[in-house]
């Protein structure tokens, strides 16, 4: 063998010895998913099953977007709200004057996107029972009926977009329905909204704001652990135990499932059944109406 020969071959031998199949480096991290669900109980603030009051009607919504601004860990019922672990808080600003989430910076996700992920490393180690989710926007369409403005004497069944904003404090410069933009630059309290539909290949937009307290945040642990007035920390036990160690080899993925059960709720002023705001109707609530947390 020619001394050319033995050079190449003597490279190949040592490429071929180091040659290692792939390693996976990533870090194992603590993901949460939304998943909505039309099927699940409708809850009250307490946790409990809910009706909808006379006066009243309700829809389920077909849910575009959901976004959180807060996540806690707790180990045990007895846990008050803050002493958990707190995994996420979102930005928050002064620039409206109180303490305000700040919208710009929210993360709205779809039906079983990641709206929040940590590495596992990083989280405080124990065995967490229950999960806090404060949430701040949500966005879904509504089917509601209008009078036709060409003709009185008949009625439209049309489709709205509701921008419905839940947390406690929100700061917005401008957000967007659907395809148009409302501009703001103020805060807005829980329970304020936009609404856009079109009609004709013109759009129309409304906004609103729902009663103080109005809003329902399900807490079971309203006695143990309970919440502020107006906050949106929606509280529910995990389906086993959610244990952290830090020394985690793959991922754990959160799935917190969002009741949505006729979750917007409005004065039916005719008591017709359908939301008709040229009629005297007005949304009265938009709070989502309970979570399920599971793990895998």
């Amino acid at each position: 063998m020619n001394k050319i020969a033995i050079v190449i071959f003597v490279i190949s031998s040592a490429l071929f010895a180091c040659k290692k199949d792939p390693v996976d480096t990533a870090t194992p991290k603590l993901i949460f998913k939304f998943q909505f669900d039309s099927t699940m109980v409708r809850l009250n603030n307490i946790g409990q099953p809910a009706t909808i009051p006379a006066g009243n009607s309700g829809q389920t919504p077909a849910f575009n977007l959901l976004s959180a601004h807060y996540i806690e860990l707790a180990p045990s019922p007895m846990t008050a709200l803050g002493t958990g672990t707190i995994v996420y808080h979102a930005p928050e600003t002064t620039t409206g004057g109180a303490n305000a989430i700040d919208f710009n910076k929210g993360v709205p996700v779809a039906n079983g996107q990641t709206f929040f992920s940590i590495n596992l490393k990083d989280v405080t180690p124990g065995t967490y029972t229950w999960l806090r989710v404060s949430l701040a926007y949500q966005n879904y369409d509504i089917k509601f009926k209008v009078k036709n403005p060409l003709d009185t004497n008949q009625v439209l069944t049309m489709t709205g977009t509701v921008a419905s904003f839940i947390g406690y404090n929100t700061y917005l410069t401008n957000y967007k329905i659907k395809t148009q933009t409302i501009t703001v630059n103020a805060n807005k309290l829980q329970g304020y909204w936009g609404f856009e539909t079109t009609a004709f290949g013109t759009s129309y937009t409304l906004t609103g704001q729902a009663p103080a307290g109005a809003t329902t945040v399900p807490n079971p642990l309203f006695a143990t652990s309970p919440i502020p007035s107006g906050s949106c920390v929606v509280t529910a036990e995990f389906a086993s135990p959610l244990t952290v160690t830090g020394n985690e080899t793959k991922d754990v993925v959160v799935t917190v499932k969002v009741s949505i059960n006729k979750s917007f709720e409005w004065h039916d002023a005719n008591a017709d059944g359908w939301y008709q705001p040229d009629a005297g109707d007005y949304p009265v609530d938009m709070g989502v109406r309970g979570i399920y947390p599971s793990w895998q």
